[in-house]
Formats: C-alpha cells, sequence, structure tokens
C-alpha cells in the first residue's frame, strides 16, 4: 500500500465525535462514552473505599500516602488563594476530579487484540468535558454569589471600570468553553495518535506503543492536574473579598 493510499485510510477512519448511540426518552447517549465513565467512576470510589478501608495513624501504605500527599499539596493551594473557611468544600471537589479525570485519560492506552483501545478515553468526548466544565463553572457562580452577596457578585462585573463589563462577561463565558476544549483536545489528540499506530505495520505497532503511550499516560496526568488546579483557581477568584 502506499503512502498517499495508507494517509487516506487513516484519514477516513478519524472522525470527530462519531461513537455508537442509543436513545431514551427521545435523548440521544452515547454508549461508549457512558460505559467509560461509569468505568473510571467506579474506579474512583473502589480506590476511595481502599484506602478509607485501609487507612492507618501508623505507617501507611503507598495507596495511603499517596492519597494523603495530593491531598495535603491541594489543601495548600487552597489555602493560599481562597482561606480556610472555604477550603473544606473545594479540596474534595479538586481531589475528586482530578482522580476521576486521570482515570478516564488513562482508560485509552489499555491495549486491545482487535482495536487500537479497548475503551476509548470518556475525555476524548466534548461531551463530558463540557459537563464537567459546566458543573465547576456553576458551582463556582454559587460560591461566589453566597460569599460575596449578589451586590458585589454583579458589581465585580463593572470592575476596574464600567466600560469592562462587556469584557468580564465574555471572560465568563469563555471560561468553561476553555476549560472543557482544553481537555478535549489534549485527550482526542491522544486517540489519533493511537489509532494512527495502529494502522502502522505491523512489526512497528509494539515500539510505536512503547514509545507513545507512556508520553500519552503523562499527558493525561498534566491535564487531570491542571483541570483541578484551574477549579481551584476560579474558586479562589471567585470568593476572594476585596479589600482596596
Amino acid at each position: 500500500m502506499s503512502a498517499l493510499n495508507l494517509q487516506t485510510v487513516v484519514a477516513s477512519s478519524i472522525t470527530v465525535g462519531d461513537h455508537p448511540t442509543f436513545k431514551f426518552l427521545g435523548l440521544t447517549f452515547n454508549r461508549d462514552t457512558l460505559v467509560s465513565t461509569g468505568i473510571a467512576g467506579l474506579v474512583v470510589v473502589i480506590l476511595g473505599l481502599l484506602v478509607a478501608r485501609n487507612i492507618s495513624s501508623g505507617v501507611p501504605s503507598k495507596l495511603q500516602l499517596f492519597f494523603e500527599t495530593l491531598v495535603d499539596g491541594v489543601n495548600k493551594q487552597v489555602e493560599e488563594s481562597m482561606g480556610i473557611k472555604v477550603a473544606p468544600f473545594v479540596v474534595p471537589l479538586a481531589v475528586t476530579l482530578f482522580f476521576f479525570i486521570l482515570t478516564a485519560n488513562w482508560l485509552e492506552v489499555i491495549p486491545s487484540g482487535h482495536s487500537p483501545e479497548y475503551l476509548p478515553a470518556p475525555t476524548a468526548d466534548v461531551n463530558l468535558t463540557y459537563a464537567l466544565a459546566i458543573l465547576v463553572i456553576g458551582l463556582v457562580h454559587i460560591t461566589s454569589i453566597r460569599r460575596r452577596g449578589i451586590k458585589r457578585y454583579v458589581g465585580h462585573y463593572f470592575k476596574p471600570f464600567k466600560a469592562f463589563v462587556i469584557i468580564n462577561i465574555i471572560e465568563e463565558l469563555a471560561k468553561p468553553l476553555t476549560l472543557a476544549l482544553r481537555l478535549f483536545g489534549n485527550i482526542f489528540a491522544g486517540g489519533i495518535m493511537i489509532l494512527l499506530i495502529s494502522r502502522l505495520p505491523l512489526f512497528v505497532v509494539p515500539f510505536g506503543d512503547l514509545i507513545w503511550k507512556p508520553f500519552d499516560m503523562f499527558i493525561g496526568g498534566i491535564q487531570a492536574f491542571i483541570f483541578s488546579l484551574l477549579t481551584v483557581l476560579y474558586f479562589g477568584a471567585a470568593t476572594s473579598l476585596e479589600s482596596h
């Protein structure tokens, strides 16, 4: 097969938003995204239960040590940016988002005997990343109103000058878009690379996977960290009370 024909075959097999679907109550659902999301959520719940069941005040297990290190890091970031009063709400959210997104991102690196990936990463479906982003930004605005009061919440759109109100509104509307598309774009690109590698000659595929998949896991970890970090920073910016 010529290089041009190979490129044509690969290009024709790469589609954006193409998922096996089913309908329920007049709504269309992506079957593979629901399955992968459920598995990622189940993994996070099981890990949390294992840590809670085997928690020790003495010598911690490696899993407990990992959880404690992560929670301590997030807790310090929240305290520095937001203050201790609202930290108990944000820390569990940020940690849960990190583990869920990390697990979801890593699903695509599990090999399968008949396809490039056993389970697609649900975060490569823009519908899930939009849902996560809307959830986070929605909670940010709700928390901002409760923390500042409706008057200060509306007033911050007119800072530093009233003429900035349109710019500030556009910035707020862009936050869920950028939060969702950043995660989607990186993970979707990783899936495309796995698909491209699978179309290489059979003797090259294992070497391609050996080189790419660890890097893909690294990117997945970075994206989970960035999403969680931005969640903390958005809450910090939304709940700060201007003193000058």
